[in-house]
């Protein structure tokens, strides 16, 4: 019998192992270049450091064991986030601000979503630490930006959101009692009017207030007669004009999920062909010991949502028979040819999946 994995579990095979790999240094390259440094936290963490780290969220959906040797909690990471969090507020504490660090490494959850079958994941992404500010946003949206188009994809685009916007406006302008924030949250980013028309009709406009960009930011600005959104919102719109003419734009500004533990910013990423997004990000806050908090604006992406949309890469692999000189292997190689060996005299080109074979000192098409 096959063995089989647990549901949530896949192998990843060639070609598209292979693709991964390749879209995760291409993004890896892509925030080098604006000089965020590779930071690679463990797999594992205490369980109480890590969900320390974050405000709202940190450990939603981790994996949690008993240490054998420690006897204390452990947790395998459902997001890096955290963990670079932990690096910055610690190991990183002296770093003058603000601290760009990327990253990328598998990340489990405890439960899969209806939509997204898969627990384990490759997370790849950047995190600014020290800022989380209009300009600081740019920078990050706008790596997150040419992260994707150096992966290949195509038709990006962002959808927006206000993750605080319900908490801000219930504090002041539009006051709801404590007990139904949260229900209130729920309802607005289900879009259930009738719900909403209950627990506070005012809201009513916010569902609404959704769609392509510039029409969604204007019905938000008309809905904010007391300007308490307004900093929000000029943000948002320096936001899209930084990227606009790039990436196609739409804005949400109640949706909730994915947005657990962000501030006064959240986005989507997307790309052509994916059934879902592909990568989020925002601004939160860094909690250090002691219980100090440090303002940070990020985003990850996910390399497999990716995959899934690319075309199989191009093999060119150039088979070359027993009895090849090595020197002439190895000038191949050197010439960029990805080069397979016959190992046996009854080897073949087809067998190896090859697309050339040496012959006559030079690289010949293997004909159908």
């Amino acid at each position: 019998m096959t063995p089989l994995l647990p549901e949530g579990f896949r192998d990843r095979l060639p070609p598209h192992a292979d693709t991964a790999a390749a879209i995760e240094a291409r993004v890896l390259e892509a925030a080098r270049l604006h000089g965020y440094e590779r930071a690679d936290p463990p797999l594992v963490e205490y369980a109480d450091s890590l969900g320390s780290r974050l405000k709202d969220g940190a450990l939603i959906d981790a994996v949690r064991f008993v240490d054998p040797v420690s006897q204390r909690t452990l947790a395998i990471r459902p997001d890096l986030t955290a963990q670079i969090a932990r690096i910055a507020a610690t190991r990183m504490g002296h770093h003058p601000r603000p601290v760009r660090l990327s990253y990328a490494g598998p990340v489990l959850k405890l439960r899969a979503e209806q939509l997204a079958p898969a627990r384990e994941w490759r997370q790849i992404g950047c995190e600014l630490i020290g800022l989380d500010s209009v300009a600081a946003a740019q920078e990050v949206v706008g790596v997150a930006v040419e992260a994707l188009a150096a992966a290949g994809a195509s038709g990006v685009s962002i959808d927006f959101t206000l993750p605080d916007l319900v908490d801000t406006l219930a504090a002041g302008p539009l006051p709801v009692p404590p007990e139904r924030v949260e229900a209130l949250r729920d309802r607005l980013d289900a879009k259930d009017a009738g719900a909403v028309a209950e627990l506070a009709p005012a809201y009513l406009p916010l569902i609404e207030a959704a769609g392509p960009f510039e029409a969604a930011l204007a019905r938000l600005r008309g809905f904010d007669a007391s300007g308490a959104l307004t900093s929000r919102l000029d943000g948002l719109a320096a936001l899209a004009h930084a990227v606009g003419g790039r990436v196609g734009l739409t804005l949400d500004p109640t949706e909730r999920h994915g947005f657990e533990y962000q501030s006064w910013l959240g986005f989507s990423l997307f790309v052509a062909g994916a059934t879902r997004e592909v990568g989020r990000g925002g601004t939160y806050t860094v909690m250090h010991d002691g219980g100090a908090e440090e303002a940070a604006t990020g985003f990850s992406i996910f390399a497999d949502a990716i995959v899934a949309t690319a075309a199989p890469a191009e093999r060119r692999r150039l088979f070359l028979p027993m009895g090849t000189a090595p020197a002439d292997g190895a000038a191949m190689r050197a010439a960029g040819w990805v080069t397979v060996a016959a190992l046996e005299a009854g080897d073949t080109p087809e067998a190896q999946l090859c697309t050339h074979f040496w012959a006559m000192g030079e690289a010949r098409l293997l004909r159908d």
